[in-house]
């Protein structure tokens, strides 16, 4: 079996422009050709201006005559377009989106997306028995709103947390949504952005059910020329979404399982397939930025430590954390010492926890720890030690930041929900208490 190589799928159309010239001259050229990226090219480097560039640009008011050189704008990997398909597999990863595709003197080329890859995977190689249900775990964050959203507040937002796509929500069904495209749309039009997001909104939304297939779901993006699959369940409600990329890793254990027939091509890639599948598997649990237990991977313990409080009549207790004014801190400092923030405090927990304890990223700067045998007093005291750690932690330029605490106790019948929803009021309480403090389901 033989793959194509990169030049045969490469995207030939490409918008380049050259370092020198001014981000006017660049938004002209993106706008003159509908593109949402334009390749700038830095003496035999390859740069990406995005629109979210863009977007942050006219925020922050940067003159526009400015030298696109001026921008630091990321460098984009090249790879020559005579490599096989498979070699993509060293940069498509959640970091890299693109790849330029050069030709032997090192030229432009073309240009490469998870698009491309996407519509090149024959679907008869796919995992056929899996359903989308059981793979929602590997999806990018998902964003929803309601209808009435102002829009040029959920553009700002978009671009503040780098959100590539936002689901309009009605009822808990999908009733549009709305993506970077539609806001490069916005600019070129110069469309009023005060008006709610369900005026500008691409509906209906089509979707797919959680029990479609993953040889469905490329067919579907496929056909439909989508970056991502909208996935609801028997009901219409909103399940998730699934990426194009997402999609892309659930083949390759289909395609490791074919290779092992063609065993010439097998000794070149078996190596390279046994790395990445080891990759995705580590990334269905955890969380990429922190490296804690991602909300499934969480569930799933959670379920297995319910069962064993009850066989063996144990206590077991649950903690909420959240850092105070974090978004204070993205503001101020940007996201990389955002970033740093969230990885020094998760250290923190993971220290001060004991090995059965388990820890997860819940979302954003919230944090949930599970604490195996422990009651609610002895909860609230390790919350406390936990809150006394990260208040005593600098962390670059910030120097200080604090928590607040809510815990609560699981009991038999508790199902996560309710235990979650018993910390999160006490967390809530402790906000509205000053912060930087722990409180229990009792104080509620």
């Amino acid at each position: 079996m033989k793959f194509p190589t990169i030049g045969e799928i490469a995207t030939t159309s490409v918008v380049s422009i050259d370092v020198k010239s001014s981000i006017t001259d660049a938004i002209d050229m993106m706008l003159e050709h509908n593109h949402r990226n334009i390749i700038v090219i830095d003496e035999g480097e390859f740069r990406i201006l995005t629109i979210v560039d863009v977007l942050n640009i006219q925020t922050k008011k940067i003159d526009l005559s400015t030298q696109l050189k001026d921008l630091k704008l990321p460098a984009v990997p090249a790879i020559y377009k005579h490599k096989n398909v498979l070699d993509t597999l060293e940069y498509l990863s959640d970091n890299v989106d693109y790849l330029c595709v050069i030709n032997d003197d090192d030229s432009l080329y073309g240009f490469i997306t998870h698009t491309d890859i996407t519509s090149n995977i024959d679907p008869d190689t796919l995992m056929n028995n899996f359903r989308l249900q059981d793979f929602l775990k590997l999806g990018k964050r998902m964003k929803w709103v309601s209808k009435d959203e102002k829009t040029s507040d959920l553009i700002n937002e978009m671009v503040h947390n780098s959100y590539d796509n936002v689901i309009i929500v009605e009822d808990s069904k999908p009733v549009g949504i709305f993506t970077t495209k539609d806001v490069m749309k916005l600019i070129k039009n110069n469309k009023e952005l005060d008006l709610p997001i369900s005026k500008y909104m691409s509906t209906p939304v089509d979707t797919i059910t959680r029990g479609a297939s993953v040889k469905e779901a490329l067919s579907f993006v496929n056909e439909k020329h989508y970056k991502r699959a909208v996935v609801v369940d028997e009901d219409g409600n909103l399940s998730g979404i699934i990426a194009q990329k997402e999609l892309i890793s659930l083949t390759y254990s289909g395609w490791a399982e074919i290779m092992k027939e063609y065993h010439e091509e097998l000794n070149e890639i078996n190596a390279k397939l046994e790395n990445k599948n080891k990759e995705y598997e580590t990334r269905a649990s955890t969380d990429a930025l922190t490296g804690l237990y991602n909300r499934f991977k969480f569930s799933e313990l959670y379920n297995s430590s319910y069962t064993s409080m009850v066989q063996r009549h144990n206590d077991m207790s649950l903690i909420i954390l959240d850092i105070d004014h974090f978004k204070n801190v993205n503001d101020t400092y940007g996201h990389n010492v955002g970033d740093n923030v969230l990885i020094q405090v998760s250290q923190t927990l993971l220290k001060t926890l004991r090995n059965i304890d388990i820890v997860c990223r819940w979302g954003g700067e919230e944090f949930i720890i599970l604490l195996p045998t422990a009651n609610l007093g002895q909860a609230t005291l390790l919350a406390e030690k936990l809150r006394t750690y990260i208040e005593k932690l600098e962390i670059d330029v910030v120097k200080k930041i604090t928590s607040s605490f809510g815990v609560s106790q699981v009991y038999e019948g508790d199902d996560m929900k309710t235990v979650i929803n018993r910390a999160d009021k006490a967390l809530y309480l402790a906000k509205n208490s000053g912060r930087n403090c722990v409180k229990t389901e009792k104080d509620l």
